[in-house]
């Protein structure tokens, strides 16, 4: 048990979320997980809503290895977290059963997969006009399957400057465009062991001239959970914090990506994990209020994998699957009950994906591949679960040009139209390798990434 006077320093957290992009919403740039105001929405056009393999795929590269980490799209650059490519093991030799016991990631679709990927962990650079490989970095060594992902989970961030990327180890290392190293970070070395038990996954959140990242954790250490931020421009250490949290056993462990809000004309950082949702000062990390309930029963193993969304003045709040929360933003202290507006706590909230709105609707996606839209300011139910036909789904969905794009496991997309009436679009399918990813959307096109392929696809 971690007690809350043991942990009294509170923190920030990583968010994968560019600042200078989010202000300037640019639909010619990716420049983070879930795209340029970071709660997967962009104004990008003249998107494909059909595909296939021999169709509307402007060029598609073969990738080294396979990973959850997502495409960030930067003008005429796509970078990729990356492991190098898998050494041949002689057929004699049994492939060996990675932590958690499991052989092979997504095994519950069957998928071919034959290892982790390779050893060394890349930053790589591609032409988003060719898809040509322009340069590749290794920055970390070390990689295993954790559950079902490796060491190159998180999604790397741009300033349009630099491109900072970190390890499923918890290396951080900052290139220019160009390649060239700037720093790294070794945060095992600075603060010692990780202690989530399946493995690092959360982006890291640029603001200003900050590059702030989280450890929400307990499963394997007894040390408390904390939030630390560095100088972007030389990877100094700024400030270092403690976040409490009385949760027991796996529930402190959190894969969550925070989020940002603005109240009363400044920003504050949403962090989910824990059994709680909190919001914190960018400048030192200080807590400015928390929300409660995200853990009803006080279960032992109610980790978070889908991240905190934040849209119109709301804040939403998944966990692992139900209650699904809905705060307004603001105030201080406990908000557990003064601003908690709706609750959500039958089948369609997610585990996995993190839901998307446009701030009147709100669409929550099962990990088994259901859609479910309520209304985003009452939680009243508008229609669902509507079963999308593509399978297990761990990749976010994205609201793009009219249309919610969801894509499975197994590199299937659903195209629903976005609205108050359910309609399917197309279900698209490419070559069924397994992928974790969140597809990046630029105008004109869908930069997505299976486990073997990154497909360029364009009308």
């Amino acid at each position: 048990m971690k007690p809350l006077h043991r942990l009294i320093a509170l923190g920030l957290t990583a968010f994968c979320f560019t600042l200078n992009a989010a202000q300037t919403g640019a639909s010619t740039d990716w420049p983070n997980w879930r795209g340029p105001r970071g709660d997967g929405t962009t104004t990008a056009k003249n998107l494909p809503e059909t595909w296939g393999p021999d169709t509307h795929i402007k060029w598609k590269k073969e990738m080294p290895a396979w990973s959850g980490s997502s495409p960030m799209v930067l003008g005429d650059k796509i970078f990729l977290n990356s492991p190098s490519k898998e050494e041949v093991v002689p057929a004699a030799e049994p492939t060996p059963t990675p932590p958690g016991g499991r052989k092979r990631p997504g095994v519950s679709r069957g998928l071919a997969m034959t290892g982790p990927g390779g050893q060394d962990i890349l930053l790589l650079c591609l032409s988003r006009e060719t898809g040509e490989e322009l340069w590749r970095r290794t920055y970390d060594r070390g990689n295993q399957i954790q559950m079902k992902h490796n060491m190159s989970s998180p999604t790397p961030v741009t300033d349009g400057k630099h491109v900072w990327v970190i390890s499923g180890n918890g290396m951080i290392a900052c290139f220019d465009l160009n390649g060239n190293e700037k720093w790294k970070f070794d945060i095992p070395k600075a603060y010692g062991k990780i202690g989530v038990q399946f493995g690092y996954g959360s982006s890291p959140l640029l603001i200003g001239d900050l590059l702030v990242l989280q450890m929400l954790q307990g499963m394997h250490t007894d040390e408390p959970s904390y939030v630390f931020a560095l100088n972007a421009a030389d990877g100094q250490p700024r400030w270092h914090v403690e976040r409490p949290t009385d949760a027991l056993h796996e529930t402190p462990d959190a894969y969550t990506t925070p989020t940002v809000v603005e109240v009363d004309g400044k920003k504050q950082i949403v962090v989910s994990g824990g059994g709680y949702i909190t919001g914190h000062d960018p400048a030192n990390g200080r807590e400015l209020w928390r929300g409660g309930g995200l853990n009803p029963n006080n279960a032992r193993n109610y980790r978070v994998i889908s991240s905190p969304l934040v849209r119109d003045g709301m804040i939403y709040a998944p966990t692992r699957q139900v209650p699904f929360l809905a705060f307004k933003a603001g105030g201080s202290g406990d908000i557990s009950t003064s601003h908690l507006v709706w609750k959500w706590t039958t089948r369609g909230s997610p585990d996995v994906p993190t839901p998307v709105s446009d701030g009147q609707l709100l669409y929550m996606v099962e990990d088994g591949g259901a859609l479910t839209c309520v209304n985003a300011k009452t939680g009243e139910l508008v229609y669902g679960p509507h079963e999308l036909g593509i399978g297990r789904t761990s990749g976010s969905p994205v609201l793009a040009d009219g249309k919610l794009y969801v894509t499975s496991e197994t590199a299937e997309t659903a195209v629903v139209e976005a609205g108050p009436t359910f309609r399917l679009i197309a279900k698209n399918v490419l070559d069924g390798s397994y992928t974790l990813s969140t597809p990046a959307f630029v105008n004109g096109a869908i930069i997505l990434r299976t486990g073997t392929h990154l497909y360029c696809l364009s009308k």
